[in-house]
């Protein structure tokens, strides 16, 4: 069995519907460091990141603690917008957040199934860095759940997983909020 833990970056300078590729703001950089420290005792692993900014800052002080460097790959990225101007995508992300997956379009589920495929072919233990509903996707995935949210997962989250490169099965969540801005 394989190890994965996902990470949620951290609390962005910027809301979804703000910036399309915001950094960390001041407290994010603090999550990250508080998850660093966290998770220095199982590493050094490899470290996988979204190419997002927030999540490469995210990933930043546990690769400096482990000596790593990080291992950007889009398949980890975020959802795909159909809206690529700032004004829609806020309410658009907010609808979609109240769905199953099969009630999606094909793109969405094309990304879903992607960010599953990366997932499953983990065959060394690792550390990766990404997103709100990219978590919420492997979730969904090991507990055969087709919510498109099926945690409130706060920023710098740690949800864990092992995999045998067929199934997701979930180990543990740290980190659920009562309350989760996405971005």
């Amino acid at each position: 069995m394989t190890r994965i833990v996902l990470i949620r970056h951290g609390e962005a300078a910027a809301g979804w519907g703000e910036d399309f590729d915001p950094g960390l703001s001041e407290r994010g950089r603090g999550q990250a460091r508080e998850m660093a420290a966290s998770l220095e005792p199982l590493g050094p692993l490899c470290i996988v990141t979204s190419p997002l900014r927030r999540c490469r800052e995210t990933a930043e002080p546990l690769a400096e603690q482990w000596n790593v460097a990080p291992a950007v790959e889009a398949d980890i990225g975020e959802i795909k917008a159909p809206h690529h101007e700032l004004r829609h995508r806020d309410r658009w992300l907010h609808t979609v957040l109240g769905k199953t997956w099969p009630e999606l379009p094909a793109e969405q589920q094309a990304w879903r199934g992607a960010v599953l495929d990366r997932l499953l072919s983990c065959t060394d233990d690792c550390v990766l860095v990404t997103h709100f509903v990219a978590i919420n996707a492997a979730i969904g995935a090991a507990l055969r759940d087709d919510r498109v949210v099926c945690r409130r997962l706060g920023n710098c989250s740690m949800t864990t997983f092992d995999t045998d490169g067929r199934s997701l099965e979930l180990v543990d969540v740290v980190g659920e909020a009562e309350r989760t801005q996405v971005l």
